[in-house]
């Protein structure tokens, strides 16, 4: 078993370096469409990377379907949100009450306040560094995005991408890894393009260039006539694999053209989306978790959804005393009313109990009294949140002091603070994915799922289903 400082003496044997790094390729919508059209890069369906487990036996949790992950990128402020503190500095307009036995920020995320009992939080989160790309990269794929295998390592949503694509059907033409409000978010690394993030920017208008203006038997009958010219050197090329790979473009980005899933789950209306705004006022964090419900509803493939909700980077004015146009007050408002009418809707049709949801930022903010521009900085201490999949509702993992400090409680029974390799075992074991596996990359390094689990360092947090 690891604690904290079996696990402290590890990094301290193998150190990890804190500087830049580049970003892992990623696939836009638009490139997606280019590179359909062009027929250029990497198979789009592509058959599932092989590797092997780590040489330990583990048992995957195996509850989740989906999984949707949200990221809080800027670093909420953890004593004002799922580790609510009644401070020095803490206003009366956060309205800290007792909601189903949990110290809740009600001035701030009211609605919330009613899905407690949906939620299992995790107090005793510790992030790796006080950076906001590193701690946001590291989040994503796991590791250290610094170390030797950071700036080829997949996001965590290309390996369930990988992971899940032998279970697609023929008829599922949606990408196994939708990424919404999310341009930052880290792509496939060494994996194939096929399992790149798939970015869009929700729009009452849906998806873009999934129709052509002069109809669908005309589009068709285009497709057959360059099909008939250069299928000998698409299907079974002398080119090569590459070649080959031209017509699973053109089928994937075709089976998206003129068809009536991609308008359901991609279009909404006016209506719908301000029923996921703040006081009936649409924005694009609603926005898009409107459409990852819908997307899910669908059941066209899509296994793995990252939402992106930045500006938690409140340095000054966090209480908007000063007329901050962000505060935690305004910025906490639109997290709530969006992830309130999601989890709220995925429990109603019956979606919640197959789908992981995870709420987390990048690490935390500064403890005690406001900052003298009445901000709160980065502090390694913060939380994470979960709901769905089999989760136990309304419960508490580990503690932390009077102030949010520090952990007085880890809440599990290795005795360290809970780390973002924990939160991508945790993933991993609820979709079925064994986290220990090890995969030999081209560079002639191993890439394990999660760096160390195969000597038990990082773990899921299976107390979440207990």
């Amino acid at each position: 078993m690891f604690n904290e400082e079996k696990l402290q003496r590890h990094i301290a044997k193998y150190p990890r370096r804190h500087c830049t790094y580049s970003e892992a390729p990623f696939l836009s919508r638009r490139r997606f469409f280019e590179v359909a059209g062009a027929g250029v890069g990497a198979s789009y369906l592509t058959a599932p990377l092989s590797g092997q487990t780590g040489g330990v036996r583990v048992t995957t949790k195996n509850t989740a379907k989906y999984c949707i992950f949200v990221l809080m990128s800027g670093a909420p402020s953890h004593v004002d949100t799922f580790d609510c503190k009644v401070g020095p500095s803490t206003p009366a307009d956060l309205k800290a009450e007792t909601k189903n036995g949990v110290l809740w920020p009600t001035g701030a995320m009211p609605q919330l306040a009613n899905h407690l009992g949906k939620m299992a939080i995790v107090r005793s989160m510790r992030a790796w560094a006080l950076v906001h790309s590193l701690g946001q990269t590291w989040t994503q794929i796991g590791r250290n995005p610094a170390a030797a295998l950071g700036d080829v390592s997949p996001n965590m949503g290309s390996v369930v991408a990988s992971e899940k694509d032998r279970e697609r059907t023929a008829s599922q033409v949606f990408p196994s890894f939708l990424a919404l409000n999310s341009n930052g978010a880290i792509g496939p690394g060494y994996f194939p393009a096929s399992y790149a993030p798939f970015k869009v920017t929700p729009a009452t208008t849906g998806l873009p260039n999934t129709s052509n203006t002069d109809g669908k038997p005309r589009s068709d009958a285009r497709l057959r006539f360059l099909k008939s010219i250069d299928d000998p050197l698409r299907l079974a090329s002398p080119l090569g694999k590459p070649a080959e790979d031209y017509d699973k473009f053109y089928a994937a980005a075709n089976g998206m053209m003129f068809n009536a899933a991609v308008d359901t789950a991609f279009r909404y209306s006016a209506a719908e989306s301000q029923r996921y705004g703040v006081a009936g006022v649409a924005n694009g964090f609603g926005n898009a978790c409107l459409v990852a419900k819908q997307v899910l509803a669908a059941n066209q493939g899509t296994r793995f959804i990252q939402i992106s909700l930045g500006g938690w980077d409140m340095h000054n004015d966090i209480y908007g005393t000063g007329g901050a146009a962000t505060s935690i007050f305004s910025l906490g408002k639109t997290f709530d009313a969006g992830m309130s009418a999601l989890l709220g809707d995925l429990d109603s049709a019956g979606l919640l109990k197959d789908t992981l949801v995870v709420m987390v930022g990048e690490f935390g903010r500064t403890v005690g009294a406001v900052s003298a521009s009445g901000g709160r900085d980065h502090y390694l201490q913060h939380f994470a949140a979960f709901a769905g999949a089999g989760v136990k509702g309304g419960k508490i993992v580990g503690a932390t002091d009077a102030t949010g400090a520090r952990t007085t409680s880890f809440g599990w029974p290795h005795e360290r603070d809970h780390r973002p390799e924990d939160v991508l075992a945790t993933v991993y074991s609820a979709m079925g994915i064994d986290w220990t596996k090890q995969l030999e990359t081209p560079y002639g390094r191993t890439f394990e799922y999660v760096p160390d689990a195969s000597h038990g360092i990082y773990l899921p947090m299976d107390e979440l289903w207990t």
